[in-house]
Parts: structure tokens; C-alpha cells; sequence
């Protein structure tokens, strides 16, 4: 029974994960708040608790409205629970908990009241569908204010009636878009394209949903949602155009996701048995479609990853770092810039170091340009752009560094100027500050051999370009502290980044199974391979790009160069390394940075990519001519990407890497290693070590040691056990 006060009623409820009162005016706040979770989770204790306030609002005659809002900071529900759903062991029990969901849906839009869904912060997965069950959503402004759909990023598909009720929503086309690639949508486009009704600055979320819900019971607010063109609405509008719809939303998704993923058409399945067979059908295709997404290899793969990263998203030894609150940079490059960026973006302070006040107000500018385009996208205000870029401050001085908690060095790959650096550094900063280089190959412990305090050096290695590529490399000596490398990790999760820790040596993880991987397909140039097919080829693997496009985006000339700090610590009879890279750059070819590479390029106005245009015939006249071979698929796809699995094996086994968590992350955040595989032990896992060893013998036998199986995969192979427990 509730209990009453003069103005309030508040519900007694079974569950601690919602709160129901009521005040004069019988509009409902429900309040979820999880008070054992950093954030709200959709979860069959969550879903209970939902259907426990339903019941109630349904039998209290006195609600004439509800809010449903989030009770913790800028954070609405975060979506579904994934551990709960990796619990299930058959796909008849994740159909039976997508229904219930449809069923608590259903039962919010037949409330006789109207119901609001008030968000701020994330809306993500399942708790994006749960305000579909609502009369009416507002959502904040807050920098921090995001929708999404975002299933198909773990190989599944919206399983709370995301895939039925959001079409009808917003229109079949931008509910496609949104499910296919699962990308966030930001307040002001959500309330351009009906996704939500209204915004309003965050201190007045609760105050302006109690109103609305009380003007639509009152009929003093009427909704509209006349948002799509007359275009989008002529080609919506009966089965034979929406065919269409279905047609080119499902060639997209093949071209982009190349036959790997199986989520797209199944999400496209169920809009469709929904848009042309009514509700029911949909949903029960839904349901069905989820279940068996659940226990696809791919979901598993990518499911795996999303644990991993949780792992890298924490500091293991937190309570030992330092406080970081001022980051010093060295280099306003692309590369210094993009590491500020990030850092102001994130609420620190930075100092940007370079040669002069004028490079180093080259690189603020950088940043200015990159959030006045999320100023102008309206992700975020122009009064958060302002604060951001002030948070750095221009020097051409390393006296401006005497207050930073840690200095990451972003300049050129050569020794001699990151050790003077190095030098110029430490004679300014306190003696608790962190010095982290960011370099792609050099050995930490060359650059550190330069240092008063070689326990506070170590490496940062950011990739490029730093605002989008989610991952950090933190690089260990053996003297590096305890101290340096949880106060580093902190950094580098205060950018947003995922982090990995991996030992000193040459090429640390990263570069080093890059460059294996891209040697190989050096070899395969030389033996009169065909870059296109190539690139075609690895991409139908699963990478994001073909070695040779790669090469044409970290440059040729970066390659050559890291070609030759790895030929000093490897074997290279063992190896065979190519000098090709180096044959390239003599003869001009650089890649995109000179526009021409192993392809065309032409630059893009307004933005800092180049674009493709054609295939440089040039390359071949330097590797016998443009007749070429075209290798078989398999055989390109092996020879690539079992080189740098077998590598990748090889550092766990040296110790670079810590465990194969660490591997599979690296790889796939560090360098597009194929997501849907789950990163290379989780590869071999799925793949089986003994197979995957007797695919390496076969190379080994055809073109040499290079191939050699490593001890360790050897081992699991012959004990027929995994990398991975789960």
C-alpha cells in the first residue's frame, strides 16, 4: 500500500531498483536507479521491477501521467546487461526474455495515461526501447545525452522491440541507419528526426517532463511528429517502395560488413516482416532472429571483446597512481595535437610544447577546428568548445612544464632527439612527474638509457588519428615503477582511451605483428601478387583495409623506417625481410601525405582525409612489370593473417604481453584486426590450435621458416587446450 503525505505519495515496492511517487497533481515519477551499479542496466531484475510499477500505475486510478527518469548522473540506462545474456544456454530462453520485454512494452503504450521518458546521459540498447513504450520523450542537452541502438556492434540485434517500434517511430530509413551501424545519436538530431519530442538544459529535465505529462493528460499538448520529407514519405509509404529500402539497406550492409556479420540482415528481417505483415509477425521475427544471434560465433567474438575492453577500461593498481591533472605535450604535430585534444577534451589541462609560441598555436588551432565541428554538429555548445580549447596553453618553453604530473613526448622517430628531449625535460619537471614517449618502435629502454630517473620513463603509444582510434599502449622497462605505470594508465583512461601495458622490445606488440603482417605482403608483392586483389582479399578477411592501402595511410616512408629498427633485433634469415618499402620511397612513392603510394589520392575540401581515386600502375615497375599472379584467396588470407596470429603467440610466449586478453585487444583496437574473430588467440581458439598449427606447417613446407609454428601454439595444439578459459 502506499503511504501518503500532504502532497506526496510514495510507493513500498518490492524492489530497490525503482522508486514510484506521486505528488497533488497525480503525475508518477519513477525513478531508476540501480544502487549497486555505476549505471542502469537492462535485467530480468530490472525488467521485474518495471512490471511491478506497471502494476501498480495500472491499478492506481488517482496517476494521471508519468515520468520515467534516471536517477544517476548523466546516465539514463546504459542498455542491456551482457552478462546476463552470455548466461543463457539456449536460444529458447533469450526468445522468452525478448518477449517479455515486448510484453512490458506492450503494456506501457496501453497505459489510459500518458507516460514521458525523461533522458539525460546515455540511452542506450534496451534502454533506448524502453522509452519507445512511452507517450513522449524529452532528453537534456547535456554533452553527455546520447541514443542508440547499438546491437549490431556485438553481432546481435535490438531485442526489446527496437527493430518493430522504432521504425514507426522515426520512419524504416533512419531506423535502419541507426540499427545497421549502430551510431550514436545526439540531442539535436534526435529531435529533428522525431527520435525525441523535446530538449531542455539539464538542471530542468524533471520539472519540464512532469509538465508535458500533465498538459498531454489535460489535452493542452498535442504531438507532432511531421519530420520526414515529402521524399521520405513517398518512398515509405507502401510495400512495393519500401522494397527498395530493403534492397539498398541490404547491399550497404553487405558491402560494408562483406558477408562476415550476420546481424544486418537479420535486423533488416525483422523491419520488414514488420513493415509488411503488421506487429505480431515482426515481433516474433525479432525475438526468433535474437535468439539465434546470440550464440553465433561472431556475437561470442565480439561479446568477448566488449569484456575485454571492460578490463582495459579499469586501472588495476588505481589506489597506487598519481593525480593527474595537468598533462604536459611535447610536439604539436598531428600526432601532439591529437593527444591535447583528447586530454582538454576530458577536462585536463595541457601544456603543448613546441620549437616556438607560433607551431605550439598551430597545434591549439588544430584542436579549436576539431570541436567547433562538434560545436556546429551540436554535440557540444560553443560554451563547452570554448572551455575545452582553453584548457590548453600554447609554450615554446619547457619551463611551462614544472607543473605537469606527466609529459608525453610526441615528436619525430629518431633516437638521438627523443633522448636530448628527454634530457631538456627532466632538469625542469618535479621529480614525481612521468615522462612517456610516444613512439612506434624505438625500444623504450634506448630512449630511457638518456634519464637522471629511468623509473619514471616509459612509453605511451597513441594511433593515429588519436581522436577516433580508442586504444593506448602503455610500454614497460624493466625499471619502469609501479607508480608511473598505474598514474600513466590513469591518463590514458581520462583520454577515453582502452589500455593494454606490454613489455619493452622491438616494436613492442602493436608494431611489431603490424609490420610481420605487413612484410609478408611485401613478399607477396615481389612474387608478383596483385595489390588490389590483395587488399580485396583482406578485407574480405575482415580488416578494415588491405595491407597496401594501409601502407599508403602511416606512410611508406614511416614503414621503411620501422622496417629498419625491426631488422636489428630480428632473425632475419628466419624472417626474410623486405626492402621494398625503402625501394618505394627512393622512387617518391610515400603514400597518402605525397597523394600518390600504392594508390592515387586527392585531398577532400574541409576535411583531413584524401580520398582513393585509382590504383598507381608506377608500383609495379620496380617488382617486374605489371603482369601479375593472382594467388589463390585462401592462400592470401592464410600467409597474412596466420603470420601475425603466430607472432602475436610469440609475445605472449617472450612475455611482451601479459595475457592473450591483451593480445586479442591490441590487435583489434590497436590495428582492425577482423572484430568478428575476436582478436587472434580468440582466432585460434575458435579456429582450434591444431588446425591452426597444421595450416603454419603447410606454409612452413611452401615458403620457409618464417611459417615455423611458435612454442607455444605448439603446446596448446599437442594438449588440445585454449588460450582463453571461457
Amino acid at each position: 500500500m502506499p503511504t501518503t503525505t500532504a502532497d506526496l505519495q510514495t510507493f513500498d515496492l518490492d524492489t530497490d531498483l525503482l522508486t514510484l511517487t506521486v505528488d497533488a497533481d497525480g503525475i508518477a515519477t519513477v525513478t531508476i536507479d540501480d544502487p549497486d551499479a555505476s549505471v542502469n542496466k537492462i535485467s530480468e531484475d530490472m525488467l521485474a521491477a518495471f512490471e511491478e510499477v506497471i502494476g501498480a500505475v495500472e491499478k492506481t486510478p488517482d496517476i494521471r501521467g508519468a515520468v520515467f527518469i534516471s536517477g544517476k548522473d548523466n546516465s539514463f540506462i546504459a542498455g542491456a546487461d551482457i552478462n546476463m545474456l552470455s548466461a543463457f544456454e539456449m536460444p529458447a530462453d533469450v526468445r522468452a526474455l525478448s518477449r517479455r520485454a515486448h510484453r512490458l512494452l506492450a503494456r506501457m503504450q496501453n497505459l489510459r495515461i500518458p507516460t514521458v521518458a525523461a533522458i539525460n546521459g546515455a540511452a542506450m540498447g534496451g534502454g533506448l526501447e524502453m522509452t519507445l513504450g512511452a507517450t513522449y520523450r524529452i532528453c537534456t542537452t547535456h554533452g553527455k545525452t546520447k541514443m542508440a541502438l547499438p546491437e549490431v556492434q556485438l553481432g546481435l540485434l535490438p531485442g526489446g522491440g527496437g527493430t518493430q517500434y522504432l521504425p514507426r517511430l522515426v520512419g524504416v530509413q533512419q531506423a535502419l541507419t541507426m540499427m545497421l551501424t549502430g551510431k550514436n545519436i545526439y540531442p539535436r538530431k534526435a529531435r529533428r528526426i522525431g527520435l525525441v519530442d523535446a530538449t531542455i538544459h539539464p538542471p530542468g529535465l524533471h520539472r519540464a517532463a512532469v509538465e508535458a505529462a500533465k498538459s498531454l493528460a489535460d489535452g493542452s499538448l498535442q504531438i507532432e511528429r511531421d519530420t520526414q520529407s515529402f521524399t521520405e514519405k513517398l518512398l515509405e509509404s507502401n510495400t512495393v517502395s519500401r522494397r527498395v529500402i530493403y534492397q539498398k539497406a541490404g547491399e550497404k550492409a553487405q558491402k560494408q560488413a562483406r558477408g562476415n556479420y550476420p546481424a544486418p540482415p537479420k535486423i533488416i528481417e525483422c523491419v520488414k516482416a514488420g513493415m509488411e505483415g503488421g506487429l505480431e509477425e515482426g515481433l516474433d521475427t525479432e525475438a526468433r532472429n535474437f535468439g539465434d544471434l546470440v550464440f553465433t560465433p561472431e556475437s561470442r567474438a565480439l561479446v568477448s571483446l566488449f569484456f575485454a575492453k571492460q578490463k582495459g577500461d579499469k586501472n588495476p593498481n588505481a589506489e597506487i597512481a598519481r593525480p593527474v591533472d595537468t598533462l604536459g605535450v611535447l610536439g604539436a604535430g598531428l600526432m601532439g595535437a591529437g593527444i591535447a585534444e583528447v586530454s582538454a577534451e576530458n577536462g585536463a589541462d595541457v601544456v603543448l610544447k613546441d620549437q616556438n609560441i607560433e607551431l605550439a598555436a598551430g597545434g591549439k588551432k588544430h584542436i579549436y577546428k576539431a570541436m567547433k565541428k562538434k560545436s556546429d554538429r551540436r554535440i557540444i555548445t560553443e560554451f563547452e568548445r570554448d572551455q575545452i580549447v582553453e584548457r590548453v596553453t600554447p609554450t615554446g618553453d619547457y619551463a611551462a612544464f614544472r607543473h605537469a604530473d606527466v609529459v608525453i613526448e610526441a615528436v619525430p622517430e629518431d633516437l638521438d632527439l627523443k633522448q636530448s628531449i628527454l634530457k631538456d625535460t627532466e632538469a625542469v619537471v618535479r621529480d614525481d612527474c612521468v615522462y612517456a614517449t610516444n613512439t612506434s618502435s624505438i625500444p623504450i629502454s634506448d630512449i630511457a638509457a638518456a634519464a637522471e630517473r629511468p623509473e619514471r620513463v616509459l612509453g605511451m603509444h597513441y594511433f593515429s588519428p588519436v581522436g577516433k582510434m580508442p586504444l593506448l599502449e602503455i610500454v614497460v622497462t624493466d625499471e619502469t615503477s609501479d607508480e608511473a605505470i598505474s598514474t600513466t594508465y590513469d591518463a590514458g583512461l581520462l583520454q577515453g582511451k582502452t589500455v593494454i601495458v606490454v613489455k619493452d622490445g622491438p616494436g613492442f606488440y602493436t608494431t611489431r605483428i603490424l609490420a610481420i603482417y605487413m612484410n609478408e605482403a611485401l613478399l607477396m608483392l615481389e612474387e608478383g601478387g596483385d595489390v588490389e586483389e590483395i587488399d580485396e582479399m583482406m578485407k574480405d578477411f575482415g580488416f578494415p583495409m588491405g595491407p597496401f592501402e594501409l601502407f599508403d595511410l602511416v606512410g611508406i616512408d614511416v614503414a621503411a623506417k620501422i622496417t629498419e629498427v625491426m631488422r636489428a633485433h630480428l632473425d632475419e634469415e628466419q624472417t626474410n625481410i623486405s626492402d621494398s618499402a625503402a625501394t618505394l620511397v627512393e622512387a617518391g612513392l610515400k603514400g597518402q601525405k605525397t597523394e600518390q603510394g600504392f594508390y592515387f589520392y586527392e585531398p577532400q575540401p574541409g576535411k583531413p582525409e584524401k580520398k582513393r581515386t585509382s590504383f598507381n600502375d608506377a608500383v609495379y615497375r620496380h617488382f617486374g612489370g605489371s603482369n601479375r599472379t593472382s594467388f589463390p584467396a585462401d592462400d592470401v588470407k592464410e600467409r597474412l593473417g596466420l603470420m601475425m596470429v603466430n607472432e602475436a603467440i610469440r609475445c605472449l610466449e617472450e612475455g611482451i604481453l601479459n595475457d592473450p586478453t591483451d593480445g586479442d585487444l591490441g590487435a583489434v583496437f590497436g590495428l582492425g584486426f577482423p572484430p568478428f574473430r575476436g582478436g587472434p588467440f580468440r582466432y585460434v581458439d575458435q579456429e582450434g590450435a591444431g588446425a591452426v598449427r597444421a595450416r603454419l606447417e603447410r606454409l612452413e613446407r611452401k615458403h620457409g621458416g618464417r611459417f615455423a609454428p611458435s612454442a607455444l601454439l605448439t603446446k596448446h595444439a599437442e594438449n588440445e587446450t585454449r588460450f582463453h578459459d571461457e
